[in-house]
């Protein structure tokens, strides 16, 4: 039921934001240059690694690491950077992966492949077994501005607690908070 969800929100959403996507990724192209996406090694389902698209927000050449591992982010922000970043519009090309089945719309964001101490806990409490999501119940209960356990400890309580109802409430909180820009790291 949940991959049935996914597949025709994924095709709905791809449909009513493509002509966005197409701009977005012209401005990226105007604002910074090519490529239009960054793609990055991220852990998915079962640990395996899987490519997901982003609109670059950082210049070519940026470590590969989280934003907050990065002695001065900003620097490496393109102009465009902060505004994709901070409206979540930088997400919309992992639709793809939603469709494909790479992730879902609700679950543990997926970890990038060096956040070792994130895969080894996720695998310990056996979350690493869920499907990554494009949200989920750490996002819209403190997004970057929470620790890595307890990042896993909320991804564990969604474990426990996953239903179709609880996804369309995360759905609704995440676009609650990306309205508002809260808890978004630059």
């Amino acid at each position: 039921m949940k991959r049935a969800f996914d597949l025709v929100l994924a095709a709905i959403a791809s449909i009513l934001l493509a002509v966005p996507i197409l701009l977005i990724a012209v401005l990226v192209v105007m604002t910074s240059g090519r490529p239009v996406l960054y793609w990055s090694d991220r852990v998915g389902r079962g640990n395996q690694i899987f490519r997901m698209p982003k609109f670059r927000t950082m210049h070519v050449g940026t470590p590969a690491l989280a934003s907050h591992l990065l002695k001065d982010a900003q620097i490496h922000l393109t102009p465009l950077g902060h505004f994709l970043r901070k409206t979540s519009l930088d997400e919309l090309p992992q639709l793809w992966n939603i469709l494909i089945g790479d992730m879902s719309f609700v679950g543990p964001r997926p970890a990038l492949f060096n956040q070792y101490d994130l895969i080894e806990m996720r695998t310990r409490h056996g979350v690493h077994e869920l499907s990554p999501g494009l949200t989920g119940w750490a996002q819209v209960n403190g997004r970057d501005d929470l620790l890595i356990p307890q990042k896993v400890e909320l991804d564990l309580q969604y474990m426990k607690l996953q239903s179709i109802f609880l996804d369309c409430r995360i759905l609704w909180r995440t676009l609650i908070k990306v309205i508002h820009g809260h808890g978004v790291s630059h």
